[in-house]
C-alpha cells in the first residue's frame, strides 16, 4: 500500500477540547490513564492520514498473538513509520518550540494542573 507524500493541510486551531477521550487544552495529546499520549498531527490531509492509520494498524495487528521474534522484529519497523508519519512519534508536529511531554504521566509535566482541576485531585499514579 503506498500513501505517497505526507501533504500537510492548511492550518488548523489546535485549542479544541474533547470529552471523550481527554484532550490537553492544546490539543497535543490524549490522556489515558494520567499519561500523555501525542495526538496525530492535525494538520494532516484526511487521506494521508486515513492511509497511515490503516497502516499502522495493520502493523499493530501483526504484532498481536505470539509471532515469533522475527514477526515482532518485522512488524516494529512499519510501525515506527506510520507512527512518525502520524505525527505521533518522532519530530514534534508544533512549532512553537514546546517540549515533547509523549509518553509522560500528566503529574510530572506542566499539564499537571489543568488535569487536577478536572478530576479534582491530584493527577493519577
Amino acid at each position: 500500500m503506498t500513501c505517497g507524500p505526507v501533504v500537510l493541510a492548511p492550518h488548523t486551531h489546535l485549542g479544541m477540547v474533547s470529552s471523550d477521550p481527554l484532550t490537553t487544552p492544546d490539543g497535543r495529546y490524549l490522556v489515558v490513564r494520567g499519561r500523555l499520549w501525542r495526538k496525530t498531527n492535525p494538520a494532516l490531509d484526511e487521506q494521508a492520514r486515513a492511509c497511515w492509520t490503516r497502516r499502522l494498524m495493520d502493523a499493530r495487528r501483526a504484532l498481536r498473538g505470539t509471532p515469533s521474534e522475527e514477526a515482532r522484529d518485522a512488524a516494529r519497523a512499519p510501525v515506527e513509520r506510520a507512527k512518525r508519519a502520524l505525527g505521533e512519534s518522532g519530530p514534534v508536529w508544533w512549532t512553537d518550540g514546546a517540549p515533547d511531554f509523549n509518553r509522560c504521566l500528566v503529574k510530572n509535566t506542566p499539564y499537571a494542573a489543568w488535569f487536577a482541576s478536572l478530576t479534582g485531585g491530584p493527577p493519577l499514579p
